[in-house]
């Protein structure tokens, strides 16, 4: 069945700047509603992808390994994450994060969101997911915040996120652990090299739904269906319950950290002189406490060296 075309309007010009991360302001440059530069892919085919509900009750995490999916389309390489999302909840937000993982690599992704129709129409290129540091309770990843309108009378949209052979050819620049800890504990960061991470066509992706009212994307026909109604997806997963009891607050951190866990890759030789020579300086100092925190820390990335260092200083002392 030939899809009609829909008919997609922009926004005001001040939404559609909100709707694009603060750090990448200077870098992106691109309308969400141009969809030529997207790779073209058959109604047939999209009609056949599991799509799987995501609603604001609950982030949806995809481990593209598992839960990714086939798709033999000209410009996209590897697994793609398929999710429909509720379209009658007013304007809403899509937070999507692409974690890096423990081989320092990590899924590029780009989203093509398509109406009830699945007719495309915005486009997010990989450049808009953009790097953020790790913090207390998050990892190193690439991320982007899409505000979408869908238009009257939808009653879902569709996300297709994937990556391109393009993107593969990439990486992306990490901080040095040592230099997240020392700007995390407020110490001088030291000069040593940052690692990168290289794109692959695996990785954890984590979408999560909410509402908005600083939105920039009309998605769907704009004065609402005039006549055809959604094309019916045949492996449509089930629908998740909508609850509407708001997200719990995140837990708060335990007051005592856990016992560290040693990674299985070694830690960069920078990074470890840098934790041994902390280590020593805070020793000769008297604050055993810091010493023993910057251990925990070293160790928690991999170091061999920081226990031995930290007892010889130990010593020494005495």
């Amino acid at each position: 069945m030939k899809m009609k075309k829909s008919l997609v309007a922009l926004c005001l010009s001040a939404g559609l700047l909100a709707s694009v991360p603060a750090v990448t302001l200077a870098n992106v440059n691109f309308v969400p509603q141009n969809t030529s530069a997207a790779p073209a892919i058959p109604g047939a085919a999209l009609q056949q992808l599991v799509w799987t509900p995501v609603d604001q009750s609950k982030a949806q995490t995809t481990q593209l390994s598992t839960g990714g999916q086939s798709l033999n389309v000209p410009g996209i390489s590897g697994p793609v994450a398929a999710y429909s999302v509720p379209a009658n909840i007013g304007e809403i937000t899509l937070t999507l994060t692409s974690e890096v993982n423990k081989q320092t690599s990590v899924f590029a992704p780009n989203v093509l969101i398509l109406d009830q129709n699945l007719t495309p129409s915005a486009y997010f290129p990989s450049e808009y997911f953009t790097y953020q540091e790790p913090g207390v309770m998050s990892a190193d990843r690439l991320e982007g915040v899409m505000r979408l309108t869908p238009a009257l009378g939808q009653q879902k949209l569709y996300v297709l996120v994937f990556t391109t052979e393009k993107d593969l050819q990439q990486t992306t620049k990490l901080i040095n652990p040592a230099k997240a800890y020392a700007k995390g504990t407020g110490n001088a960061v030291p000069d040593i090299p940052d690692p990168l991470a290289r794109h692959v066509t695996d990785g954890q992706l984590k979408l999560k739904v909410s509402t908005s009212n600083a939105s920039s994307v009309l998605v769907g026909p704009l004065f609402g269906s005039s006549g055809t109604g959604p094309v019916t997806v045949g492996n449509t997963a089930a629908a998740a319950p909508v609850y509407a009891a708001p997200t719990p607050p995140p837990v708060a951190a335990p007051a005592v950290a856990p016992a560290p866990v040693k990674k299985s890759e070694p830690v960069m030789e920078d990074t470890e002189s840098y934790f041994n020579q902390a280590i020593k300086q805070a020793v000769a100092k008297g604050d055993v406490d810091k010493a023993l925190k910057l251990l925990d820390e070293a160790e928690r990335l991999g170091s061999t060296t920081a226990r031995p260092t930290f007892i010889s200083s130990v010593k020494g002392k005495g």
